[in-house]
């Protein structure tokens, strides 16, 4: 199993000068990966969590830190779809995947903030059909020399674009998701699938099982298939207990930590990243600058692949 970092993405660690040093420490601790992810606005009425209040842009954060790196991959978990064309994402997607030297994981959801469906225009209707059709045409885009594409949702009239993107056919696709319809839709059409922060990790193994059953049915290989876990890292917190009873995964000390991430590799999960942002410590916008990260510093080292 991969370890990767969450990107420095929201709250008060989420600074030019952070997201450079991070991008660059986590490339030389042996990191696998570097994820970011997104929240467009939060509506005057909705109580979100600290970590959703002051939030990056996903792509242009990767693409700031792909120019700081050389060899970390970059990976958005998740961009919400509705909310911007297939053609439009199929050229930042690739225009990312060449100036990064192919080191994109493109993860998608299908949103859930009625304020940013409001905002964006979006519809809520028949996403699970409309998503089948956003991946079609974001592979077509890549992959075809002459694109074309006529859905229920979504039209290309015969086109080219270029320049292709360095990852043949294009950049992994990874969907997120929760219910089990969403779950099943990662194994048939997709790359892998992606957990979500809310994710019982006590209930992953069974959820990844899901994945690889619909993938099978869908004449694919399991085997491929990516299975990515957001680690919501609570370093130092007394172990919580989750509603049957047992302890909460990654949470204690960084032995324990690390106990729970070996532990997530024996139920399928292929990378864990450890995300700070949803540390109230370090991704609310409310915190100390200089204490958020140094203490997201300290974790970053302290969890490194392969020092202990």
């Amino acid at each position: 199993m991969q370890i990767g970092f969450g990107a420095p993405a929201s709250g008060a660690w989420a600074t030019a000068d952070n997201l450079a040093r991070f991008a660059e420490q986590a490339e030389e601790l042996g990191y696998a990966s570097l994820w970011t992810f997104q929240r467009l606005l939060v509506g005057a009425d909705q109580e979100l969590a600290p970590v959703y209040q002051s939030v990056l842009d996903p792509l242009v954060a990767l693409s700031f830190a792909a120019a700081r790196t050389s060899r970390i991959r970059l990976g958005v978990a998740v961009l919400n779809l509705p909310f911007v064309s297939p053609a439009y994402l199929a050229k930042q997607a690739a225009t990312l995947d060449i100036l990064s030297g192919g080191r994109l994981d493109l993860g998608l959801g299908v949103g859930w903030s009625s304020a940013e469906f409001t905002a964006t225009g979006a519809s809520t209707a028949r996403r699970a059909a409309r998503t089948e059709e956003y991946l079609r045409v974001l592979h077509t885009l890549w992959a075809d020399e002459v694109s074309e594409f006529a859905g229920e949702f979504y039209t290309v009239p015969p086109s080219r674009m270029m320049p292709k993107p360095v990852q043949r056919p294009g950049p992994p696709v990874l969907l997120g998701g929760i219910v089990p319809a969403a779950v099943a839709r990662a194994g048939r059409i997709a790359d892998g699938w992606l957990s979500s922060s809310g994710t019982d990790l006590t209930r992953i193994g069974a959820q990844i099982e899901t994945v690889r059953e619909a993938a099978a049915e869908a004449g694919k290989d399991p085997a491929g298939l990516r299975f990515v876990c957001r680690g919501v890292v609570r370093a130092g917190e007394p172990d919580g207990l989750t509603p049957d009873g047992t302890r909460q995964r990654l949470t204690g000390s960084y032995e324990q930590i690390r106990q729970d991430a070996a532990w997530l590799g024996e139920q399928g999960v292929t990378e864990l990243f450890y995300d700070l942002n949803w540390d109230p410590l370090i991704g609310n916008p409310t915190a100390d600058p200089a204490a958020a990260a140094e203490r997201a510093e300290e974790i970053l080292r302290e969890l490194a692949p392969g020092t202990h």
